[in-house]
């Protein structure tokens, strides 16, 4: 995307996200967005600490299974009003992943801009298994302690899938993007088209708060349990 483009979005999507964020006192909405950040830090934190050993024997596993790459993958994506960051995850793809998702796009199964497909042959063996348990987006705690997302809040897209989007479907970046939210701890998301998955997040940027965050994040730590991460 051009930086005109960008500009231009992040206009587009400010004067949109006025229907949503009119709903919320202004006074208790910067109470909460202060709360929700010092939350982001201390959790982020405390997790990287705490998982420090996981984390590594996790990029080493990684390494073993697929030595030819590194054990993180970073990837352009579009944070709140539209504004691009570099993504951290634990790379779960064979290094050429890139290069083959022209041949696959025509068996997405996913309405919309958004890719997404089952047994994707570009996936390693180990990736999978990070996937399933949702371990491959632990290095995005680093994503929040910088500022570029939070721990709650719709997944951050793709730029080649921000273009797509209609002014309906942008509002979900009125807000930060987080590692989990809605879709993420529904059992059956697989099989929901992009416009349910716009309309879930759209339902959370309306009703988010403090006890909304809290309770988003314990059905996360259920869904990893369960290993519902694809």
């Amino acid at each position: 995307m051009e930086t005109k483009d960008r500009g231009s979005l992040a206009e587009e999507m400010m004067e949109d996200a006025l229907l949503l964020e009119e709903l919320r006192p202004a006074r208790r909405r910067q109470l909460y967005l202060m709360v929700k950040r010092a939350q982001d830090l201390f959790l982020s934190l405390l997790a990287l600490v705490v998982l420090s050993p996981v984390l590594l024997l996790i990029a080493l596993a990684v390494v073993i299974d697929d030595p030819r790459g590194g054990p993180l993958f970073t990837q352009t994506r579009c944070g709140q009003w539209g504004k691009e960051f570099r993504l951290y995850k634990f790379r779960t793809m064979y290094i050429d992943a890139e290069e083959r998702l022209e041949a696959l796009l025509p068996y997405n199964e996913m309405t919309g801009p958004a890719f997404k497909i089952r047994n994707d042959p570009r996936v390693t063996r180990f990736g999978r298994l990070l996937r399933s348990m949702g371990l491959d987006e632990l290095p995005q705690l680093l994503n929040i302690l910088r500022g570029d997302m939070s721990i709650v809040g719709p997944r951050p897209p793709l730029p080649r899938e921000v273009v797509k989007y209609t002014p309906h479907q942008r509002l979900r970046l009125a807000v930060k993007p987080g590692l989990t939210c809605f879709w993420q701890v529904c059992p059956a998301r697989n099989s929901l088209g992009f416009d349910s998955w716009v309309e879930l997040d759209l339902h959370y940027i309306r009703e988010r708060s403090w006890l909304l965050d809290w309770k988003l994040i314990f059905l996360t730590i259920r869904a990893v349990v369960k290993r519902e991460g694809m």
